[in-house]
């Protein structure tokens, strides 16, 4: 008959083995001493008196030998769990892990002054073992009068530690799946937004590139600097890489340089307002918010305009959300808010981060305000950073 197959490492429930046996002596005694409670009480309202420490002594050698032996039931369910197609073999090697588990438990009370009851002298001694000579002592008759009196109280004990056991394995095993898919579910989520801010980094720098070049022919000095201002900002960026948070403050610092390079080809045509409620600083957003926000403001709000426009950026704490809006006074939407998300690829990363970081937890929109031009509403969870560095409290900055 081929031996039953073994669980795939990968697939084997690891439990800690100091535990099952800790749990075993543990759980054995208290059995052992609620029995020797009841009977002894027993005893005492059937017979008038009965002897506390022998009725423990019975009840320990007898129920206590269970535990050493629990534990291997347990290590057998783990090993050769139940599963379909396979119930016969495995049936039989329960039966005679059954016998096993008998003859252990025969074994284990042979060794205690109460494991077994000498009807001829009628009293309780030991089966495997001579007080008087301090010998190793066997009797065949005492061990077939100990497994025919003891067989269906161990049985009956076997089966319900079996189903216990597979009832624990099962529970572990449940418990390491949904472990295993959130762990799958987080990896899936990190990779996501991975690419996302991937797809946001090369956006704005060639945009950025595509400034300087035009610049190159016109301004040669405005050019040098939105080069220099560019090399911060990739400076900064790669300090960053693969956070995908970081502190308001922080991504306030990287909009000001990118702002510094629209600066050099605007020139006096931008000017941006920044309104920052000092307790929002340390909060936690994700790197690379505002950046698109900005520049959307920019490309399709300042740069539509021949007079001077200019950009409010604000933030706000409000209960258990950070508000940010970011504001420009340009010529507004000339289609709907999803086309503007649609069309923007910048807005649409970017509303696509908010939603894989935080569900429904965070708000995205844009609309055309009544005074004119356009609005971006972000809403984020208000949570700030246990390692964040206090940033000083400044509320308003203009550039």
């Amino acid at each position: 008959m081929e031996t039953p197959e073994v669980l795939r490492e990968s697939d084997r429930v690891r439990i800690r083995p100091a535990i099952v046996w800790a749990a075993s002596f543990g759980i054995w005694t208290f059995v052992s001493l609620a029995a020797t409670i009841t009977i002894y009480q027993l005893y005492r309202l059937t017979q008038g008196s009965a002897d506390f420490w022998m009725v423990a002594s019975m009840e320990f050698s007898h129920l206590l030998a269970y535990a050493p032996l629990t534990p291997f039931v347990i290590d057998l369910a783990v090993r050769y769990p139940f599963r379909r197609g396979d119930w016969v073999r495995q049936s039989l090697l329960y039966a005679a892990a059954g016998l096993v588990f008998t003859l252990g438990h025969i074994v284990i009370r042979g060794f205690t002054p109460y494991g077994y009851w000498d009807s001829v002298h009628r009293h309780w001694s030991y089966a495997f073992w001579d007080s008087s000579t301090h010998s190793f002592t066997y009797s065949w008759l005492a061990v077939r009068n100990m497994f025919l009196g003891s067989v269906v109280d161990d049985i009956t004990t076997y089966i319900p530690i079996v189903i216990i056991a597979h009832a624990l394995l099962y529970y572990r095993r449940l418990q390491s799946r949904e472990l295993r898919a959130t762990q799958l579910a987080s990896q899936l989520t990190k990779a996501r937004l991975q690419t996302l801010k991937s797809q946001m980094q090369p956006h704005f720098l060639f945009n950025t590139l595509h400034s300087i070049s035009a610049l190159m022919l016109t301004n040669v000095i405005a050019a040098d600097r939105m080069m220099t201002s560019l090399s911060d900002l990739l400076r900064m960026s790669l300090e960053d890489n693969g956070n995908q948070l970081t502190t308001l403050s922080r991504e306030l610092e990287f909009v000001s340089v990118y702002i510094e390079i629209e600066k050099a080809r605007f020139e006096d045509r931008l000017h941006v307002v920044f309104d920052i409620a000092p307790e929002c600083l340390d909060t936690q957003v994700p790197h690379l918010l505002l950046q698109p926000l900005v520049e959307n403001a920019v490309r399709h709000g300042i740069s539509k305009r021949s007079q001077p426009g200019e950009i409010i950026v604000i933030a706000k704490h409000s209960e258990d959300k950070l508000e940010v809006w970011v504001r420009d006074n340009g010529p507004g939407l000339v289609e709907s808010a999803e086309e503007a998300f649609r069309r923007g690829l910048g807005l649409r990363i970017a509303r696509e981060r908010l939603q894989e970081l935080y569900g429904e937890g965070q708000a995205c929109r844009i609309r055309n305000m009544p005074e004119g031009g356009a609005e971006v509403y972000v809403s984020v969870p208000f949570c700030v950073l246990p390692s964040a560095l206090k940033s000083e409290p400044v509320a308003h900055r203009y550039m």
